[in-house]
């Protein structure tokens, strides 16, 4: 997270999809997926006019679609199991290059895929045109729970640890003869995950008395003036304060 890089989803850029207030970008990602959701699966030519939005929306924005295409790759497992619909489903059928696969299953299938791409797509390009501190900022502003703002920025602030302490677990496995692809060794993968968590969990305490001892009494800074004040990491300064 280093300065001017923000998260690893966030494309540097200068474009008014970048200069937008968090808070207006937010409501504009929760608005959009609520109406995408709520679209009759049937609407074929609706889900293709919000494609649209979105090809718009990433084009002022000035994001190379290249660089949202890469990270698609996290809905792959949504995509694996809408493949698998057509052929668990019930009611009539219809055959598709020699097979009989369900009408229901197919249209089901079709909603998934659709539904799920246009939000993925949409949370990257927010994600990838907000910085974290505006995105908190943006959470201040629409008055969420503090508890939640706060649950968020730490979040932030230490995904980055937790994941490097993965990749260092993960290369001390391979440096042993792991394989995480071989089914044989999921077993030690899921019981190296399990010591991640109680590693991450006993940091989030220590983390928690930390704070206590700077004086922490269950409210963080105000993030809305904190704009300029950012850390030299691209952290937020409140939190960042707060947690030191």
């Amino acid at each position: 997270m280093g300065a001017g890089h923000g998260h690893r989803l966030y494309f540097h850029g200068h474009s008014r999809v970048h200069r937008a207030a968090g808070h207006v970008k937010l409501l504009a990602l929760v608005g959009f997926m609520l109406v995408v959701v709520s679209t009759p699966r049937a609407w074929y030519a609706v889900f293709g006019g919000y494609l649209l939005v979105l090809a718009v929306v990433i084009a002022w924005s000035r994001v190379p679609p290249t660089y949202l295409l890469k990270r698609l790759v996290i809905e792959v497992p949504f995509l694996l199991f809408a493949l698998l619909m057509p052929f668990v489903a019930t009611g009539p059928t219809v055959e598709v290059l020699g097979l009989e696969l369900s009408r229901p299953g197919l249209l089901a299938a079709w909603g998934l895929v659709a539904k799920g791409t246009l939000g993925v797509l949409a949370s990257l390009t927010f994600a990838a045109t907000t910085e974290p501190d505006e995105i908190l900022r943006g959470m201040q502003r629409l008055h969420l729970p503090d508890l939640l703002v706060q649950i968020m920025g730490l979040m932030i602030r230490y995904l980055d640890v937790v994941t490097a302490e993965l990749r260092r677990m993960l290369t001390g496995m391979r440096s042993r003869g792991f394989d995480p692809r071989s089914p044989r060794h999921w077993p030690v993968l899921a019981r190296g995950l399990g010591s991640l968590f109680i590693r991450s969990y006993e940091r989030g305490e220590r983390v928690h008395l930390a704070m206590l001892s700077r004086g922490y009494q269950g409210r963080l800074p105000d993030l809305s003036g904190a704009r300029g004040h950012e850390h030299h990491h691209g952290r937020p300064a409140a939190i960042e304060e707060a947690a030191r």
